[in-house]
């Protein structure tokens, strides 16, 4: 009811990403549960729908495959959702990584960065226009008003032409990423294909492990801490060799 008040209230354009923990056939799921008939009631009843295509797993723990992650949009959004599915590439979680195309434009948010400025090339600028500043009567009311004008608007005009507006960047800073994660990535992609084509407990619980491992590495690359993953990829190669 919340989500529906909201939106009532603001009227903008929404895509949800939402892990439902629901099951409904309409979104692809194995079966329905009273969360999912609750789910498809309420969205019956509101101005959003449902944005996912086919039928491909969301949610992959212990051998259970489910559709239960959910993309939400405004009404009329679903034409222009393109490409939605979910990703090969290992999330590190129980839940895959959910794809899709917006079409149409997207706003930039443009802002000034103070930081950024060469403050010697403003100096430089500030100087040479009030250099230029037209000759007034500084005598009369009407000449000094301005001039008093043209000397309050030289920083302001020095400033916006040295400091730009430029796209905001809200991404965070890339990991540093190497040969050596992108090999265990790649096996660990593998090594799901395998767990979901094996479907036995003991591959998932590899798989299980596996991923923690690779989870901590990637976190300690992201905080350009990167350790040797060696023993890592020794683990990758024993869930092969092993027969479950």
């Amino acid at each position: 009811m919340n989500l529906r008040n909201s939106y009532d209230i603001v009227r903008v354009k929404i895509v949800i990403g939402y892990d439902s923990n629901a099951r409904h056939i309409v979104w692809g799921s194995t079966n329905c549960n009273d969360r999912g008939e609750a789910l498809v009631e309420f969205l019956n009843s509101s101005n959003i729908e449902i944005l996912n295509q086919g039928t491909e797993p969301t949610f992959c723990s212990g051998g259970r495959l489910e559709v239960i992650d959910i993309t939400l949009g405004s009404f009329g959004f679903l034409e222009s959702i393109t490409s939605w599915g979910v990703s090969s590439e290992p999330s590190l979680l129980d839940h895959g990584y959910i794809l899709f195309t917006l079409q149409g434009s997207v706003p930039i948010r443009l802002i000034r960065n103070p930081r950024g400025t060469n403050l010697g090339s403003f100096r430089e600028g500030l100087r040479d226009r009030l250099e230029r500043g037209p000759q007034m009567n500084v005598k009369e009311e009407g000449g000094l008003g301005f001039t008093i004008h043209w000397v309050q608007q030289a920083p302001i005009s020095t400033y916006k032409d040295k400091c730009p507006l430029r796209p905001l960047n809200t991404g965070r800073q890339s990991l540093k990423w190497t040969s050596e994660l992108e090999s265990l990535r790649r096996g660990l992609g593998r090594l799901f294909n395998k767990c979901r084509i094996d479907n036995i407990p003991h591959s998932w619980d590899l798989y299980t492990e596996v991923r923690r491992r690779y989870k901590k590495e990637v976190r300690d690359a992201s905080k350009d801490q990167l350790k040797p993953i060696t023993s890592v990829l020794g683990m990758l190669k024993c869930c092969y060799i092993v027969r479950c």
